[in-house]
């Protein structure tokens, strides 16, 4: 950094020490601007919070979340990849329910029935899989990307404008000890930065009707979902329906339970005489050279080195969704992401997915 750069660090730290200290006033901000300024911050806290709940709202699943962040957008445009790359819960329950129902067989009414229930079941699973993927083009990215770079580079315009304003304001006070021209030049350079935070703001506060497209296209996406769900589950419930009529129309088989076969216990024949002979105690490998039985002992799983971030497991985990990684007491994981406050990713034995923080204590803590 040049001595000139060095020397304006020093007047802004100057000048905020003696308003924060000792009570100084700086240069204060027209109402217009700072009303402007507030409405900035909330519309940056409010589209951070809709994104998060958005994604929440498609997949609760931590595991699925992660992947619908990662979704690649420009792919599902070209047509490159048709699912979101995790299974939906009603796909899940529809590949259950046809399993059952083929165990069950066609001579079963419950058994067809759960074949038609698992079919619309998958239907379902596509649609989702389209609000997904919709929602994420119309809604999510282009929130994303309002956050990326419009709400991020006002709050660049807004800090260069409060360091232009200390520097202004140091020198405001010592006018007669600095020069005019610097002392012109450092007011100048903060009426151009007010300038510029004022215009990105206005700009961002004006064309909010672009939100509110976005957000039109995240409900029209939820009515098309729905309609399209109505239309499957309506059709399931005329089929089953329909299967319930028939059955009840058949007559019904009645039972005839099969004759018993009468057992002829007779005399058990005796081999020595007569005289009932005690059976001789069996004599087996392990009770001969059972001296010499040692436990067969399980290999551990590798211990992955603690120069790395790693957590060791308090209990017990069995996964329950897709993507989640299980293990046992004591085993030490490699962590390599932190998905929220509640659920790391991390790798064991080769195996990579998610689990709850509660169920572990970090060794090492991933880096910050």
């Amino acid at each position: 950094m040049s001595v000139a750069g060095l020397k304006k660090q020093f007047y802004k730290a100057s000048q905020l020490v003696s308003e924060k200290v000792g009570g100084a006033e700086g240069t204060k901000l027209d109402d217009d601007f700072k009303e402007m300024e507030k409405k900035v911050d909330v519309t940056s806290k409010a589209v951070t919070e809709v994104l998060a709940r958005t994604i929440e709202y498609l997949q609760p699943n931590p595991a699925s979340r992660a992947k619908l962040t990662m979704l690649n957008t420009v792919s599902k445009i070209r047509g490159q990849v048709k699912n979101p790359g995790y299974p939906q819960s009603e796909g899940l329950l529809g590949e259950c329910m046809i399993r059952h129902g083929k165990e069950l067989g066609g001579e079963s009414n419950f058994g067809d029935a759960l074949l038609d229930a698992g079919e619309s079941m998958k239907r379902l699973a596509e649609v989702k899989d389209s609000l997904d993927i919709e929602v994420k083009q119309n809604f999510i990215d282009p929130l994303q990307n309002l956050c990326d770079k419009d709400l991020k580079e006002i709050q660049h315009h807004l800090k260069k404008l409060e360091g232009r304003r200390l520097d202004f304001d140091y020198k405001k006070k010592r006018q007669g000890k600095i020069p005019d021209e610097e002392l012109r030049q450092a007011m100048e350079k903060f009426e151009e930065s007010k300038e510029v935070a004022e215009t990105s703001m206005h700009h961002l506060l004006e064309t909010d009707i672009e939100q509110v497209s976005q957000l039109s296209a995240l409900v029209d996406a939820q009515l098309d979902y729905h309609r399209q769900a109505v239309q499957i589950l309506d059709e399931l419930a005329d089929k089953l329906k329909r299967r319930m009529r028939e059955a009840s129309s058949r007559p019904k088989r009645e039972y005839k339970p099969k004759p018993r076969e009468l057992l002829d216990l007779g005399e058990p024949e005796q081999s020595n005489g007569g005289f009932p002979c005690a059976a001789a105690p069996k004599i087996t490998a392990s009770s001969s050279f059972r001296s010499s039985d040692k436990p067969i002992r399980t290999p551990s799983r590798s211990m992955p080195p603690l120069d790395q971030p790693s957590c060791k497991a308090l209990y017990d985990f069995e996964p329950e969704n897709d993507g989640e990684l299980g293990f046992h007491e004591g085993d030490i994981i490699t962590l390599t992401n932190q998905i929220d406050e509640n659920w790391y990713e991390g790798m064991l034995d080769g195996q990579s997915g998610f689990f709850p923080l509660s169920y572990v204590e970090v060794l090492v803590p991933l880096p910050q």
